[in-house]
């Protein structure tokens, strides 16, 4: 039997490659998100959601955000505070402290301290101490909604309006549930694989072992059309402050359907329907979450499962099932299983889990169908260096006018008849996904009420086009 000489062309080349399993990570302008990094200071200049607001109760909260150690709290007037975790008189911890009417109280000397980090009461100092002019307790603005605490840790004098997109509202009835899921790794190599669709045709389209349970399996993968390979492109939105990726499938001889999602840089991302393909003639998003840094090896996607008639009318999502650590889709997105299950029925937290920590950028052999997250790595490391103009999300949000912000993110079916050849029916559409993102793209100079009616009216216009 012929056997392949070590070294001489690529078969049995582990000693030749073994050293890259051991280099060091490369990119780490984005990859790094300490206090004075530049991807970590980028990302303080943006609201992030910090914890859930269930998780604050009559005790405080002990976080990790962006490499800080905070204590999250709500006063009994329920307003929200997230601080420095050590006490500014002595270093005691405040996740011992004790909830007050008004702010919280350090448990060791009693130091009292509202939301903003002012200094009310030292209770053992003289009644005249001039504490309360000089000392305050490092402080984050914070508040809540739908259920996520968001906190804004960059400068002050930079402080943005939290931009508020359509879909956090419309259609009228959406209820947005919070949830959490912890990754042991580093924030970027989750929220590229947001970007990364080509994977939901494979690793969610039965990737289990041979006669594992058919519950498990049926868990682990998408159904309803998501088994089609895509035909995908990617766009930077936004001067290249966002991206989008349109993914197109044909889903019958008569139909096609369009999928876009949405990423906002520097870690917003926004996914179109989860629980089953595109649903409605056109629907918008099924989820919004940020991808946290707790520090360079680890993260957490907080965010909101979004719930309503359009997105879901088979009613098919589990609001019940969303919370801390926990998510009503997918065997797999989660990291409480166990090892021999995973092994049998992976799911996207382990395919990212288990590229280490932090991802060797330098072992990765790219093809064709990377160049979205090849595309999300430039963008970040353009803006990181201020190459980027200013964010056009940011400027709408903080002029306001009671408008809710347009979003890209959607599902749309529309009735194309199947060409005669691959080729031609690739390209028909290719030619429908990016007409269907053009028509969002208008919808960034309509006002709300006329954005779902144009793009209905649109969308006719396509089918009798093509």
């Amino acid at each position: 039997m012929a056997v392949a000489v070590a070294g001489q062309g690529r078969a049995y080349s582990g000693y030749r490659l073994r050293d890259l399993q051991n280099a060091a990570p490369t990119n780490l302008e984005i990859l790094r998100t300490g206090p004075g990094t530049p991807m970590g200071e980028y990302m303080r200049r943006y609201w992030q959601p910090v914890c859930l607001s269930q998780e604050l109760t009559d005790v405080p909260k002990a976080i990790r955000i962006l490499h800080e150690d905070l204590v999250a709290f709500r006063d009994r007037q329920g307003n929200v505070g997230v601080l420095h975790r050590k006490c500014a008189h002595r270093g005691a911890s405040l996740e011992f402290g004790i909830v007050q009417e008004r702010g919280i109280r350090c448990c060791y000397h009693g130091w009292h301290f509202d939301v903003d980090g002012s200094l009310l009461e030292a209770p053992a100092e003289p009644p005249d101490t001039k504490l309360k002019d000089t000392v305050c307790q490092g402080a984050y603005p914070a508040f809540e909604r739908d259920g996520l605490v968001f906190a804004y840790m960059g400068p002050a004098d930079r402080r943005p309006e939290f931009p508020v997109f359509d879909g956090y509202v419309l259609p009228k009835g959406t209820r947005l549930i919070p949830f959490s899921n912890v990754f042991d790794c580093n924030w970027l190599q989750v929220y590229e694989n947001q970007i990364d669709h080509y994977h939901t045709a494979l690793l969610h389209n039965n990737m289990t072992v041979a006669g594992v349970d058919a519950k498990l399996a049926d868990g682990a993968t998408l159904q309803g059309g998501f088994g089609e390979m895509p035909i995908v492109d990617w766009h930077p939105t936004d001067d290249n402050n966002g991206m989008i990726f349109t993914a197109g499938r044909r889903l019958s001889d008569d139909e096609v359907w369009i999928r876009i999602s949405q990423m906002g840089l520097p870690n917003w991302m926004q996914n179109a329907a989860i629980v089953a393909a595109a649903p409605q003639r056109h629907s918008g998003p099924a989820m919004s979450r940020w991808q946290v840094p707790v520090d360079d090896e680890h993260s957490i996607a907080f965010g909101w499962r979004h719930f309503n008639d359009e997105v879901d009318p088979e009613h098919r999502g589990r609001e019940e099932e969303c919370g801390v650590d926990k998510i009503d889709f997918l065997i797999g997105q989660t990291r409480h299983r166990p090892y021999e299950e995973t092994q049998r029925v992976p799911g996207d937290y382990e395919a990212i889990v288990s590229q280490g920590p932090i991802a060797l950028h330098g072992l990765e052999h790219p093809g064709r169908s990377d160049v979205g997250v090849y595309m999300c790595r430039s963008l970040l490391r353009d803006a990181v260096a201020g190459k980027a103009p200013p964010d056009p999300v940011r400027a709408k949000a903080e002029a306001g006018g009671g408008q809710t912000l347009p979003r890209y993110t959607s599902d749309s079916r529309l009735r194309i008849r199947r060409r005669t050849s691959r080729e031609a029916d690739s390209d028909v559409i290719r030619k429908a996904a990016h007409q269907v993102f053009a028509i969002m793209k208008e919808c960034d100079e309509l006002p709300v009420a006329q954005r779902r009616p144009h793009v209905l009216r649109r969308l006719d216009e396509i089918e009798a086009s093509l």
